[in-house]
């Protein structure tokens, strides 16, 4: 990645900085404002959008930047970045429309309007970045495919453990020796956890407690997993991922051992995750090597006798990363992950408690599912539901707590979009199973 500093330098001798929409003023995305202004010359954030302008106005405020022009018109919006006059706006068509801008990064954690953002970028041949690994874990391959026809780049952003652990692949493979695990690093899984019981670990660190609940619960792990298998072609072990507990400060080296050894060496490879190795949180890939002097090298540098060896990275560091991202795809049209194709891996909803006929699923992280990890073949054998288009479903039925729902559960809300790039993404990557899903999309 050293690469990027000299090009980014570059960029701003010249006076030609990167013009980057903000899409959503979150916790999160006021970070990456914030880590913008501060430390990437080259780039800077010419426009926020949110659903309230002074959550927009929050953002540049606390990233030192003045100035700011409330702009409702595109025209508008094109004359502020004409003129480097930072923006902010409620309508984030506007930034995904506007002139001048090279990317816009995703924030929101949505999934139906976060579609509808980047479709629309992408139809304006903007470069997207998602920090937002639920849309990307539900419909991230049929975005991908309308990216690619408009020659654009759809990517995670590196920060987040998709990305990092994508970044260490990477180097891995580059290595010549084979990743047959990608693995994400935890502290803690619990699937019950709701908002009620993690409103004290959000307030201490100024987060929503649905969102951490997401993170408790393995929802957010099965979609960052998710994502990381459609990436490099890798699959899950067994639903839900095997996910071992180890003593905790177990060395992450010693890990290997926790997993069927026939699941990692036989096949694609597989994603998964370890609660209490050190150190946390991280990744780590876990890969082969059949050359016998390579082994011994290997062994040499201390990575062990094998077969498999341990390549980790101790830290993620979300937000201040994601600027990379951007100038990877605008720079050098590199995504940092993104689909190889088909989903290979989906989010399931499951059942975070007894479920009762005619409630209303709500949202992520919240009291009534929780996300399992489960091989995409099997999913729509299955017709099973994804837990990205579970919200807002109605019940049919009463569901037992742990059970997966199935599209057979719910009746979907009328006339989402989130809905029709799903049967599109279907329709297209896995055709055999598009009759048995009639009569269940409105």
């Amino acid at each position: 990645m050293m690469i990027l500093d000299t090009a980014l330098k570059q960029r701003a001798d010249a006076g030609r900085p990167i013009r980057v929409g903000l899409i959503g003023a979150g916790f999160m995305a006021r970070g990456v404002a914030l880590q913008i202004a501060l430390s990437v010359p080259g780039m800077r954030v010419a426009v926020i959008a949110n659903r309230t302008l002074e959550g927009a106005r929050r953002a540049y405020r606390e990233a030192d930047v003045t100035g700011v022009r409330v702009v409702e018109t595109l025209t508008q919006l094109e004359q502020a970045i004409e003129s480097g006059v930072p923006a902010i706006t409620e309508d984030a068509m506007l930034v995904c429309r506007a002139a001048g801008i090279d990317a816009i990064i995703e924030v929101t954690g949505t999934i139906d309007h976060a579609a509808r953002v980047t479709l629309e970028a992408i139809a304006h041949h903007k470069h997207v970045v998602l920090m937002n690994a639920e849309i990307d874990g539900t419909i991230g391959p049929i975005l991908k495919t309308y990216a690619d026809r408009a020659g654009v780049v759809l990517t995670t952003a590196d920060g987040d453990q998709p990305g990092v652990m994508m970044n260490l692949y990477r180097f891995v493979r580059g290595m010549g020796v084979k990743p047959v695990m990608c693995g994400n690093i935890k502290g803690l899984h619990d699937p019950y956890r709701n908002p009620t019981t993690q409103i004290a670990f959000a307030t201490q660190w100024k987060q929503k407690p649905d969102m951490v609940a997401s993170f408790a619960d393995g929802t957010k792990i099965s979609f960052e997993n998710a994502i990381v298998a459609n990436g490099t072609g890798m699959r899950v072990g067994q639903r839900g991922m095997y996910g071992p507990t180890v003593p905790p400060g177990t060395p992450i080296q010693d890990i290997a051992s926790h997993y069927p050894l026939e699941a990692l060496i036989d096949g694609p490879g597989i994603v998964d995750y370890v609660v209490g190795a050190m150190p946390g949180p991280g990744v780590f890939v876990l890969g082969t090597h059949d050359h016998p002097v390579q082994q011994h090298y290997l062994a040499l540098y201390k990575l062990g006798n094998g077969p498999l060896y341990c390549f980790y990275t101790p830290y993620h560091l979300c937000h201040f990363e994601v600027p990379t991202t951007v100038a990877r795809a605008v720079l050098f049209q590199d995504a940092a992950l993104a689909p190889l194709a088909g989903p290979l891996v989906e989010v399931l909803a499951t059942a975070k408690k007894d479920l009762q006929a005619g409630e209303v699923i709500d949202g992520l992280g919240g009291y009534m599912t929780y996300g399992l990890a489960e091989n995409a073949l099997t999913a729509r054998a299955q017709n099973l539901l994804p837990i990205g288009l579970a919200q807002g479903c109605i019940l049919k039925r009463a569901i037992a707590k742990d059970t997966v729902l199935t599209f057979g559960d719910v009746e979907l809300p009328a006339s989402r979009l989130c809905d029709r790039l799903w049967r599109e993404q279907i329709d297209r990557f896995f055709p055999a199973y598009s009759q048995t899903l009639m009569g269940t999309h409105q």
